[in-house]
């Protein structure tokens, strides 16, 4: 840790990708997801993906896609 009591190895972005597949398994879907290297970074909203199969986080702006597997 520095100073600041800040450890430089954490400071990831929310998740390590900035667009994440998900599957019909996954849903509902929420961001962040449990699998993100910051789970906990922001306050967990739930994104309607259905309807249009992509969705965009409004906290961290990660975009997800709905895919078939």
């Amino acid at each position: 840790m520095n100073d600041v009591g800040i450890n430089p190895e954490r400071q990831n972005t929310p998740n390590d990708r900035r667009l994440v597949e998900i599957t019909p398994g996954d849903l509902p879907l929420h961001c962040p997801l449990p699998s993100m290297s910051l789970w906990n970074s922001h306050p967990r909203v739930y994104l309607p993906i259905e309807a249009t199969g992509k969705a965009k986080c409004p906290y961290c702006g990660t975009d997800f896609v709905l895919v078939e597997r």
